[in-house]
């Protein structure tokens, strides 16, 4: 068995449902350690735009989570309470899972992904979370709107978003390409290659995780869709 990961977006249109998430950034911690075979779990709002925005979504919250595999994953994401409140609440809600293929760094002192066996071909999925000194925040978050800008003009990315359990200082941003092959393309060039190359030479970040995933299956919409519909699935 693989250790699967799942990232579940919720988008909340009304007023009141809005402040309801807002208040479960605090009050979901209390339930989620509590969902039977749940393990790793970080609750994240997100940024505005195409994501990589300092500015906060206070209309898209995320849940990411690790399980022992994908029959479980499924079946908690589907049943398990606070995932069912969740939803209740959501005007649109989409969870996609994950295999873990290589991870390296620490969330919170954690190493939270265990690579396991996945399909040599298809699409996957780049997970890159840091801590930002804050002493450097200022000067990252200049570089930041010309990689949101790169990556949401960039035909082959399936789905993108930037989250945080931290505003400002703790980001995640979460991507989707059709293969190994384009999603290397991107991350060697352009701006996203100079910013990567000033974050390591100014040394910017207290806490850093890079990991790459097979995309498994996902589960609801996003949009009215599945951002997986058009690509090639194992």
């Amino acid at each position: 068995m693989s250790q699967i990961v799942t990232l579940s977006l919720f988008r909340f249109d009304r007023t009141r449902d809005r402040l309801w998430a807002f208040a479960m950034m605090g009050a979901a911690r209390l339930s989620l350690p509590r969902t039977p075979d749940i393990g790793f779990w970080k609750l994240c709002g997100s940024g505005t735009g195409e994501g990589f925005t300092p500015i906060p979504n206070f209309g898209v919250y995320a849940i990411l989570a690790t399980w022992p595999d994908h029959d479980t994953a499924r079946a908690r994401i589907a049943t398990a309470p606070i995932f069912r409140k969740y939803r209740t609440r959501a005007a649109e809600d989409w969870t996609v899972f994950l295999t873990p293929t290589s991870a390296k760094g620490e969330w919170s002192g954690t190493a939270p992904f265990t690579v396991g066996d996945a399909p040599e071909n298809g699409p996957l999925a780049a997970l890159t979370r840091a801590t930002v000194k804050p002493s450097v925040a200022a000067r990252f978050w200049k570089r930041v709107p010309d990689i949101s800008t790169v990556i949401g003009a960039d035909p082959n990315v399936a789905f993108k978003i930037g989250i945080g359990e931290v505003p400002l200082l703790h980001q995640v941003t979460f991507s989707i390409w059709p293969d190994a092959k384009r999603m290397a393309n991107f991350a060697r060039t352009g701006h996203h290659a100079d910013a990567i190359r000033a974050v390591r030479s100014g040394g910017w970040f207290r806490e850093e995780l890079y990991a790459r995933f097979a995309v498994t299956s996902d589960m609801g919409t996003w949009n009215g869709a599945s951002p997986l519909a058009h690509l090639d699935m194992p």
